[in-house]
């Protein structure tokens, strides 16, 4: 095997699995690191120029981070049940223990004399909308935002009960966007593309989420009274805005993802004495976060899985049940199938239907002659990583670039579309993409110590205290999850492993003494022979994860290589302290991926980019 190409961008990154699965890049540790030292601001920050909403995603994510933590890996001897590091709710503690300072660390809104004379016109006003406002203000652009609500923040907004998601967080959040100076031109709907694209702007990004709920085509759903069946999406919003204060006394709810868990959570406290959650798949294959779907049976909400509907259930004209067809999966070529299990059906009564089984994007307001071209799915066609539609000027992202994903995914198509905007307004084509920016720095302050804590601790993942169940239940603007005080959050942040710190190995340096591997607790350092695949590869514990990379060193001396699996690696930083020669170092590795500004454009191809 060759050895491992250490200067790739993309090696360092994927060691660190919380940033390499968070689709903004998100420096995990590092703001983790900085609310272990009480540095609240700056952790703040650190998540702001990622990922833009520190407080709202603090709540809200998805979390695709925390699946991919080394904790939960390196544990999995240790615990019955090992957990990741609490990523996101550290990330709600940057938030709420930042101070009135932070302001300060944000960029001054430009005056109109410094702008670049371009202007950006935004559709729709969620999270992928505002981070291309957020990133493109800050160098120099007039960015109009429209949105048909009265206040910005897309679905975040309308979507997300208060008792997850209060709205003074959104409105900070959003506040500090549109203090850059963008323009936001509320209640004003966008109704024609083609008269928008009169309107002398520059360019124009889409960002107006999926906005309709799919609906149910089954026997009785038009014959039940009104106010009786709502569609999931729908019906948050209305309850969002204060439309909607009560529910029935016994509500189902259809689907297996977060828009059905929001709905049955903010049904039971709407005054709903029985609510239950009826599925068409099995639980285990729910689209529902793990958490989402514990959060609301810990309120009490059965979720009920392989129940297909099959009819609502009338009588003179009022709902009184829906009829279910029990069904099982059944998987063929990997492809999973719903097939009737045989059982007789099931008539569950209820007085009111919520239907959260999915979402399309609805774009009326694009004329087909506009010049932007659609596939068969309605959806716009797109260069997947430019984001730039068939009309070169016209851009989309979030929800209303491939289907319904999540809050961060949109932040991400976000700062993707703003380089691709100032490229394409700066002449140069959008495709070639600038690459992240990365270093290396040594961690090394004397011969055995270090510049960061790298010893973390063996507690169990810590919880996160709840509200009084007897109060949450009763209002849908108490917000459930309080948060971590200071010492609990310390505590939480001391079991990140530090996985930016990465173990650099020089192998000229290294003398073979074996130390590294007497004293690796994870016996992750071998001394071997090389092979031809990393399969042939003997080391002295097996590799149970193959996607991970393994670092292959030069050849040694004696014609042997040094193989370290990053696997089950801890960055403890034992065998640096113990080689004598010098050979490992724990270097902190930082990614800055590009955003929009000068460092996307001109000769980033020369290594110019930073």
């Amino acid at each position: 095997m060759l050895p491992t190409n250490v200067s790739d961008p993309n090696y360092f990154h994927q060691v660190v699995d919380c940033q390499w699965a968070c689709p903004a890049h998100t420096p995990v540790p590092e703001y983790i690191r900085l609310i272990a030292q009480g540095r609240f601001d700056e952790a703040y920050m650190v998540n702001w120029v990622s990922n833009v909403f520190p407080g709202i995603l603090g709540r809200t994510c998805d979390r695709p981070c925390e699946p991919a933590c080394r904790r939960g890996r390196v544990e999995e001897e240790n615990l019955a049940k090992p957990e990741p590091v609490a990523i996101c709710r550290l990330k709600r503690v940057a938030a709420d223990l930042k101070g009135d300072e932070v302001r300060a660390l944000m960029p001054a809104p430009l005056p109109k004399t410094a702008r670049n004379g371009k202007r950006v016109a935004c559709v729709g006003a969620g999270p992928a909308s505002l981070t291309v406002a957020r990133d493109l203000a800050t160098q120099g652009y007039a960015v109009t935002v429209f949105d048909g609500e009265a206040k910005a923040g897309g679905f975040m907004r309308s979507q997300v009960p208060r008792f997850r998601l209060p709205e003074e967080v959104i409105d900070e959040e959003v506040g500090h966007i549109l203090h850059l100076g963008v323009e936001l031109k509320a209640g004003q709907r966008i109704d024609s593309m083609k008269d928008l694209l009169t309107q002398g702007y520059d360019a124009v990004f889409v960002g107006c989420g999926a906005p309709r709920g799919r609906d149910l085509n089954l026997p009785g759903r038009w014959d039940a009274a009104a106010g009786q069946i709502h569609i999931g999406i729908d019906w948050l919003a209305s309850v969002s805005f204060g439309h909607i204060e009560k529910v029935g006394k016994k509500v189902l709810v259809l689907g297996g993802g977060n828009t059905a868990m929001d709905c049955c959570r903010s049904a039971r406290r709407l005054g709903a004495d029985s609510v239950q959650v009826l599925v068409r798949s099995t639980y285990e294959d729910m689209k529902a976060s793990p958490w989402e779907k514990e959060d609301a049976e810990h309120e009490g909400i059965p979720i009920l899985p392989c129940h297909s509907p099959k009819a609502f259930l009338i009588d003179n004209g009022v709902l009184v049940g829906m009829r279910f067809e029990i069904v099982q999966s059944v998987y063929e070529n990997g492809q999973r199938k719903l097939v009737p299990s045989g059982q007789p059906d099931v008539d569950v009564p209820c007085d009111e239907v919520l239907i959260a089984v999915g979402q399309e994007n609805a774009f009326p307001w694009i004329e087909r002659d506009a010049g932007i071209e659609f596939d068969r799915w309605g959806l716009p066609v797109l260069d997947a990583v430019t984001h730039q539609s068939s009309l070169p000027q016209v851009f989309f992202g979030g929800d209303a670039a491939f289907g319904p994903k999540n809050i961060i995914t949109a932040v991400a198509h976000g700062h993707e579309a703003a380089v691709s905007i100032d490229r394409l307004l700066h002449g140069e084509d959008v495709k070639r993409r600038p690459p992240p920016h990365v270093n290396l720095m040594s961690q090394k302050m004397g011969i055995h110590q270090w510049s960061y804590d790298n010893a973390p601790i063996n507690d169990a993942r810590h919880k996160v205290p709840w509200a009084a169940a007897e109060a949450a239940l009763k209002s849908i603007k108490v917000e459930v999850e309080l948060g971590f005080d200071v010492k609990t959050a310390f505590k939480e942040a001391q079991r990140c492993l530090n996985c930016d710190v990465q173990t650099v190995f020089t192998a000229k340096q290294c003398i073979e003494c074996d130390a590294c591997v007497d004293i690796c607790p994870t016996d992750c350092i071998s001394f071997t022979a090389n092979a031809e695949s990393p399969e042939q590869l003997e080391l002295r514990v097996p590799r149970l994860h193959p996607e991970q990379p393994l670092m292959v060193s030069e050849s040694l001396k004696t014609g042997r290589v040094m193989v370290k699996d990053e696997d089950v690696c801890l960055h403890c930083g034992l065998c640096a302290e113990r080689c004598p020669t010098g050979a490992w170092d724990m270097q902190k590795f930082l990614l800055l991926t590009t955003k929009a500004g000068p460092a996307c454009r001109g000769a980033f191809a020369q290594g110019s980019c930073a």
